[in-house]
């Protein structure tokens, strides 16, 4: 499949899949209960950290965590007490349990107290989407006490992770369009910056695509591609994530 082609293949599945009713079945889903931004960063975040593996189940837990912070996360987090974490105690996602949950909570605190939005804990340390995960994961884990088990929970190039849950968190934050599937709120960040989300479904359909070479899955290979995709649209570039991980998990390509 020559270049031209290959575009207009992709750029069909986009238009296919970059609908409203991709939002029902995708852990995009859950931001979309909320209409606060603070209450659509805080849900999108977890639901973007909780995601690998089955999606019913992602979105099932994601929910059930709203449910447990009374569908006001952003309030949740600014004003919770000791009995309000209570609440809290038997939560569990897979490998995710509550003393991560409890430094999370934590972390949204302190970091609300001082800033509007989740959007500076990313902007303030650096201009690169490398520099600003790497900035991210440091700033994340500065406070007092840091778990050492949670710390798997945030990747970060330095470790050349494909970072594909933040990348996906930031593409909801930062894209925008008539789709509405994305949030696009916040404005500090250009979708020309972002960088595909890439988890073994997406290199699998890319690799078949001759537009990943790479045979690792990593931070390096997330590079690869996305600067291939900007070939093929510079501005809006991680658009095409709808289309590779919708071939490599619905259509099973």
């Amino acid at each position: 499949m020559n270049k031209k082609n290959l575009k207009e293949f992709l750029d069909s599945k986009v238009d296919q899949y970059n609908q409203p009713f991709f939002i029902t079945d995708d852990p995009v889903c859950v931001p979309h209960l909320f209409t606060k931004k603070q209450d659509i960063e805080i849900a999108g975040f977890f639901a973007a950290i909780f995601a690998w593996g089955n999606r019913t189940t992602i979105i099932r837990k994601s929910k059930e965590l709203m449910q447990l912070m009374e569908m006001q996360p952003y309030e949740f987090c600014r004003n919770y007490d000791e009995l309000s974490l209570k609440n809290l105690l038997a939560f569990k996602h897979r490998t995710f349990n509550t003393t991560d949950l409890l430094y999370f909570i934590e972390f949204l605190q302190q970091h609300y107290s001082k800033h509007e939005s989740l959007e500076t804990a990313f902007t303030l340390h650096g201009h690169t989407i490398e520099e600003m995960l790497t900035g991210f994961h440091h700033y994340f884990f500065s406070l007092e006490e840091v778990p050492a088990r949670t710390k798997k929970h945030i990747s970060s190039p330095e470790k050349n992770s494909t970072c594909k849950r933040l990348n996906m968190f930031l593409r909801w934050m930062v894209r925008k369009d008539e789709k509405a599937v994305d949030f696009g709120i916040w404005k500090n960040i250009s979708p020309s910056q972002l960088i595909c989300p890439v988890d073994l479904h997406v290199a699998r359909v890319a690799r078949r695509l001759h537009i990943l070479q790479r045979k690792q899955t990593d931070w390096i290979a997330a590079i690869e591609l996305t600067s291939y995709l900007r070939t093929l649209d510079k501005n809006d570039p991680v658009k095409y994530d709808f289309a590779l991980f919708s071939l490599g998990v619905i259509e099973k390509l």
